[in-house]
Parts: C-alpha cells; sequence; structure tokens
C-alpha cells in the first residue's frame, strides 16, 4: 500500500520517516519530497508498505500524532490521475492558449484538441488565430 504523509516537519529525513513506520510493518521505500531548487522538504512524503493490513494499522495510529512538534497527516495515496490537457483553467484536453471550442487546447479551454493560441472555430478555417 502506497501511504500519504503530510505536514512532516522539514528536518525530518527519510531514515526518520521509515523508523517511524517500521515500529507497524515492512517498509520497501520511504520519500520526503523535495523542492527541485532548493532541495529542502516540502513537508510531505509517501511511505510504502508491502503488507496492507499493517499499512491499515500505520494509518490509524500515526494519523494525527505528533512527530517532532507537528501534528502530520496520514492517509492512503490516491492513485496517480493521468496527465491532463494543458495548463491554466482546462475543461477538455490540449495544449495552449485560450480556446471556445474546435481543435485547440489548453489555457482557458473549453474544448478538446492538439493546437495552441485563441480559436473559436472547430477546424483549421481561421488561420489568422493561430
Amino acid at each position: 500500500m502506497n501511504i500519504f504523509v503530510g505536514s512532516l516537519p522539514y528536518q525530518l529525513g527519510e531514515a526518520d520517516l521509515k523508523a517511524l513506520f517500521e515500529v507497524y510493518g515492512e517498509v520497501s521505500s520511504a520519500k520526503i519530497i523535495t523542492d527541485r531548487e532548493t532541495g529542502r522538504s516540502k513537508g510531505f512524503g509517501f511511505v510504502e508498505m508491502p503488507d496492507d493490513e499493517g499499512a491499515q494499522t500505520a494509518i490509524d495510529a500515526l494519523n494525527k500524532s505528533e512527530v517532532k512538534g507537528r501534528t502530520i497527516a496520514v492517509s492512503q495515496a490516491e492513485n496517480k490521475k493521468p496527465a491532463g490537457g494543458g495548463g491554466g483553467f482546462n475543461r477538455g484536453g490540449g495544449g495552449g492558449g485560450y480556446n471556445r471550442g474546435g481543435n485547440s487546447g489548453g489555457g482557458y479551454n473549453r474544448g478538446g484538441g492538439d493546437r495552441g493560441g485563441y480559436s473559436r472555430g472547430g477546424d483549421d478555417r481561421n488561420d489568422r488565430w493561430k
């Protein structure tokens, strides 16, 4: 089972996180998520435990417990959702730009597709908007 652990103290290391969960059973891995640029902890991580029963016991015991002065949140991690379309406010699939329909995408997106830019149409007729 993959377990999410939030509100971790920033000084907590992966070995400490692993040790915290090993009391409840075997731990396959313990990973604290860090900022790419600074390398500092983001205050959350994931623990994998092969035994679901031991993992559930750990979740029940550790959720809302105090670790180094902080109350941590522990729960079963949700499965990663497949990546959707582009960025921004997305109501469909696609890439970047402002889109009201058709074959563009991303940005503020009301339709599907895969081009970018601002498009009101559903095909390549609006060449001036590309």
